[in-house]
């Protein structure tokens, strides 16, 4: 019903232009727009809202972080969200095919495959161990409540066994780095990972986690089996009921004793920590991670959007509410964690953490001490494979998407399921290492290194070739063609001079915070470290060998001749549909410039005498364009 109502002024169109049909048929569309901003939504709120940011928060100065937090949030957040949703909207091509705008820097968009691919390999393990916890709850005594179990060490106090909260108080008041050995700590370590004492010893294959990974990937293949027509469906459910678990625990959370102590903890400002650059650092960073820029993702999912789609809007509300998520979950993470800390009779700071320590061992063991707890732990450990499952759904599409453009044959658009299923196999099997006694250790470098430092400087390139090569002036005018009205002037100051200059930040803000990674006691070896410099320069360097190769192919006697010709704007640049293709971009009438259009008719009978006459070229970007030709 969405898609007969008035395609024009409810999509976003462009006044005057109501008898045209937006979309695209061979490539198809969202639904409607709410499966759009929904599927955004849910991969932009994923874990990182849930156990990264509540603990910055803290540990920046509570409320004072608040301030840079949303100040990186205007400048350069929602800027680059806006940028990413326009490029793939007007191009309607994936994070391939949209740099027909600049071909030299396609490099770019194959950086990003790789980077959804690392991510999208271990985001789907953090996915199945929480489908393991979520299996395990279901019974009348969680197993990580006491220390009466064949894993547990004689170190081992619960906080449930008799009278131990002195015993742990005393334990850390003595040595504040001596950390009091918990029963879901052991149970995570001994038990669920049986973890070994070095990355290189991998040890034997989990066989629980590697059925619930297997698990979790049949979930998403089948979730986008038919592509964005089955997973704007799914979205109704997994972008909404997160919200729904928030408020049952956050509800249940604000009535247990000591929770206003551990909100208050959470809140409280410490202006003095204002003036630190490194608060300034991580505000701009977890903006920048959360928001999912430069992952291909935006650029994906909003390629599926009809041409007048307003985006503009789109972009405020996704990241607002994004935003909103992670300060509304740090009130759901620290109402529990501060009654924890009551009962145990120490400072809430003793018993915080965040990543995986926050999801896996901090808040289970808090949940063991409310009635019901399999009842409350349940609901947590859905909400994670929820917000888990969001994200990875744009992370697999991303790269199916990616593919299918770029070969663009109708063969393999016919059978995008197979090449769906194709890399739901790969990315399962090659994560099949992180379920091995080692596979945390994999994960965790991952996670630091694969998708680090390689985003900023994708980001920033991006911004680059976009403002400055392809210029300004051309996109502001494609933006003004789409949504009837050019970029408000506040976007084009951010977009040419404050993001590029925030994401610059961002790049010597990581620099020179750089720490070598270490997992509780561990230290990682040189060697591994390597491997994870080695992940993350794999990503950035498909820019420059890319650029280099598009440059000897182009034409030109000189250098620069060949440099202009490798960097200016592709022939079928431009809206898909022939029908938005005005002024610059208003095809002659010839076969070559017409025939990468996707035809959409406006009269029937007249547009299918015209098509027979019309036969197909490949564009002038090569296979990655046919897949929208179509008379």
């Amino acid at each position: 019903m969405a898609d007969k109502c008035s395609e024009g002024l409810l999509n976003g169109a462009v006044p005057g232009e109501r008898g045209k049909q937006d979309k695209s048929v061979k490539r198809g569309n969202w639904g409607n727009q709410i499966e759009f901003v929904l599927t955004s939504v849910g991969y932009a709120v994923g874990l990182g809202n849930v156990w990264r940011f509540p603990y910055l928060c803290y540990r920046n100065g509570g409320g004072a972080f608040m301030f840079p937090y949303f100040i990186m949030l205007v400048f350069c957040g929602i800027p680059l969200f806006f940028m990413e949703l326009s490029f793939g909207q007007f191009a309607s091509q994936g994070c391939l095919g949209v740099w027909r705008v600049s071909p030299m820097f396609k490099g770019v968009g194959y950086g990003m495959m790789v980077v959804s691919t690392y991510i999208g390999i271990y985001y789907n393990v953090v996915i199945c161990i929480a489908f393991y916890y979520f299996f395990v709850s279901m019974t009348r005594v969680l197993p990580w409540t006491y220390c009466s179990n064949a894993w547990n060490t004689p170190d081992c106090v619960g906080v449930l066994d008799g009278n131990v909260s002195s015993r742990a108080a005393l334990n850390l008041a003595l040595n504040a780095t001596q950390k009091r050995t918990s029963p879901s700590e052991e149970y995570w370590r001994r038990y669920v990972l049986d973890l070994s004492d070095d990355i290189g010893n991998l040890g034997e294959v989990r066989l629980p986690l590697l059925g619930c990974l297997g698990v979790s990937w049949v979930v998403v293949f089948l979730c986008l089996i038919k592509g964005v027509k089955s997973s704007g469906k799914v979205v109704y459910f997994t972008a909404t009921f997160p919200y729904v678990v928030l408020t049952i625990l956050f509800v249940r959370g604000i009535t247990l004793e000591g929770a206003l102590t551990g909100i208050m903890y959470y809140l409280t400002p410490q202006w003095d920590k204002i003036l630190d650059a490194k608060v300034w650092g991580d505000a701009a960073s977890q903006i920048f991670y959360s928001l999912g820029c430069a992952w291909g993702g935006l650029i994906t999912m909003a390629s599926y959007n009809k041409f007048h789609n307003n985006c503009y809007r789109d972009s405020i509300i996704i990241s607002i509410t994004n935003c909103a998520t992670s300060v509304y979950a740090g009130f759901v993470i620290f109402s529990i964690l501060g009654f924890m800390a009551n009962h145990l009779g120490v400072e809430v700071s003793k018993v915080a953490d965040h990543g995986p320590g926050l999801a896996f061992v901090a808040y289970p063991e808090a949940l063991t001490l409310l009635p019901i707890s399999p009842l409350w732990s349940i609901l947590f450990f859905f909400m994670l494979i929820l917000l888990g499952l969001g994200t990875q759904f744009c992370l697999l599409e991303t790269l199916v998407t990616a593919i299918v453009d770029e070969v663009g044959n109708e063969w393999i658009i016919r059978r995008k399921t197979f090449v769906t299923l194709g890399v739901a196999v790969a990315g399962f099997l090659l994560g099949v290492p992180l379920t091995t006694q080692a596979g945390i250790y994999w994960l965790l470098l991952m996670d630091n290194y694969a998708a680090s430092f390689s985003l900023v400087i994708i980001s920033c390139i991006m911004c680059v070739a976009i403002m400055y090569i392809y210029g300004h002036r051309n996109y502001f005018k494609d933006i003004e063609m789409m949504l009837g009205f050019p970029p408000p002037l506040f976007f084009q100051i951010c977009w040419r001079f404050i993001s590029p200059a925030i994401i610059f930040f961002i790049l010597v803000f990581t620099v020179i915070q750089y720490r070598p990674i270490s997992y509780n006691d561990y230290v990682y070896p040189t060697w591994a470290i390597s491997i994870g410099f080695l992940m993350a320069l794999s990503s950035v360097i498909c820019i420059p060998i890319y650029a280099i190769y598009k440059v000897c192919c182009s034409e030109g006697d000189t250098l620069l001749e060949r440099l202009k010709n490798a960097t200016k704007a592709s022939k079928d640049w431009g809206p898909v549909l022939a029908e938005h293709r005005s002024g610059r971009y208003a095809p002659a009438f010839s076969p070559s410039t017409e025939s990468h259009l996707e035809v959409q008719p406006l009269q029937p009978e007249k547009s299918r005498s015209e098509a027979e006459a019309a036969s197909p070229v490949q564009g002038s970007n090569g296979s990655a364009h046919s897949q929208d030709s179509r008379l």
